[in-house]
């Protein structure tokens, strides 16, 4: 059905013609996450707000400077709400014009790109994207659903945009991601010493249709001292969350259950420690993997040593000398010692073996510091380490769902 529409002006016998949308909306948070799957979201919070941690996906599209908001905050505490939204709409009257235009431009990149991945076809930008009333929908948030998203909701609204705004704001988003964590999901947790090629398998199973998150890829880190040499910087504690919330949402609901059944699938997750460089697994979703069942990989110590060194041989031999040097102690400082000379002699096999030997007694300890062990303990041998583990894995894990 067309949009309807009404004549703005009229001149010469003609008329101008735009769809016409219902003022600014405020929606809850379940219906904006769904919204938000195929619709910009634009967060109007200060840069270092949204520096901070954001909603995955979201646009920075700033109201007020970090300066400009403490400036608005000062003056709210220090004199009235009036006379802060007097010098609030100083700082925003010179920056109308460029905030629509900001908005024009992502929602046409955004339309085109995910045209172009329904489609196939690479992205064209002739401005024909702004005519239709879906692509003219725009999410909006701020801290708490307040003056921020409600001044932006008003500009684009009359400007011609559909604009929805969330009840509650960032706010009530990270209440939302804190639920999602106490949620009864299905695990199967990947097991196996350093060096079992754990992480590669992951993503076997997921190419293979298995639902997956990979801690390690969202947290930016690899989880030994060694993790985070050739990374990107870590997101923080916050963000972290923020994506781990994102990926359990995806994974529940673009895999497909089982024959004959309307469960979901189980999810793989990597064993990890609680801690990942500089990041926590949240409380309730490690208590719900400390207890789910283990699917350990057990390969030869020798097949191990191998992959290592192909995998960790190449890192720049200053960061690796380095990451030796904060766990002298746990590692004792003569094998810290002997592990650094043997690493400066060219020596990489003999040098990782000191390491692994570490990790292994650090990784025995670990996974055996869990309640009922010996009933969520499923111990696969392999020789070798390869991707055919990936298809022991889902027998295994098969065969065990199968079993009264």
């Amino acid at each position: 059905m067309a949009s309807p529409v009404v004549p703005v002006c009229h001149q010469a016998g003609h008329s101008l013609h735009r769809p016409v949308f219902m003022a600014a909306e405020k929606i809850h948070i379940e219906q904006f996450v769904e919204l938000a799957k195929r619709y910009p979201v634009l967060d109007v919070r200060s840069p270092g707000e949204y520096n901070h941690a954001h909603m995955p996906g979201a646009y920075s599209l700033p109201l007020f400077t970090d300066e400009e908001r403490k400036i608005v905050g000062t003056t709210y505490k220090l004199q009235s709400r009036e006379q802060a939204i007097k010098i609030g709409l100083d700082f925003f009257g010179p920056k109308m014009r460029k905030l629509v235009e900001e908005v024009e431009s992502i929602v046409v990149s955004r339309e085109s790109i995910v045209g172009s991945q329904e489609s196939g076809v690479s992205p064209k930008f002739d401005g024909s994207e702004l005519q239709t009333k879906d692509s003219r929908l725009v999410l909006v948030y701020c801290w708490r659903g307040g003056m921020r998203s409600s001044g932006v909701a008003w500009l684009l609204d009359l400007y011609g945009f559909k604009v929805y705004t969330l009840i509650g704001g960032y706010k009530k988003f990270r209440n939302y991601v804190l639920d999602i964590f106490k949620k009864p999901f299905q695990f199967n947790i990947l097991g196996g010493y350093t060096g079992s090629g754990k992480t590669e398998l992951l993503k076997i199973l997921q190419q293979n249709g298995e639902a997956v998150i990979d801690l390690e890829g969202i947290a930016n880190h690899k989880g030994s001292a060694f993790g985070n040499i050739g990374l990107p910087k870590q997101p923080g504690q916050e963000m972290f969350e923020n994506l781990l919330a994102a990926e359990l949402s995806k994974s529940i609901k673009n895999v497909t259950p089982p024959p004959n059944t309307t469960d979901n699938l189980p999810i793989w997750l990597e064993d990890e420690s609680q801690r990942i460089g500089q990041v926590n697994i949240p409380n309730d979703l490690w208590e719900n993997m400390r207890n789910s069942p283990v699917y350990f990989l057990d390969i030869p110590f020798e097949e191990r040593l191998k992959h290592i060194v192909q995998e960790y041989g190449q890192l720049n031999q200053e960061q690796v000398i380095s990451a030796i040097e904060r766990i002298s102690q746990k590692l004792g400082n003569l094998n810290a010692k002997t592990a650094i000379l043997l690493l400066k002699e060219g020596k990489i096999s003999e040098s990782f073996d000191i390491l692994l030997k570490y990790y292994d007694k650090y990784y025995f300890k670990s996974l055996h510091n869990r309640k009922a062990l010996n009933s969520l303990l499923h111990t696969i041998q392999s020789n070798s380490v390869t991707p055919e583990n990936a298809n022991i894995l889902v027998l295994q894990k098969t065969y065990q769902f199968q079993k009264p």
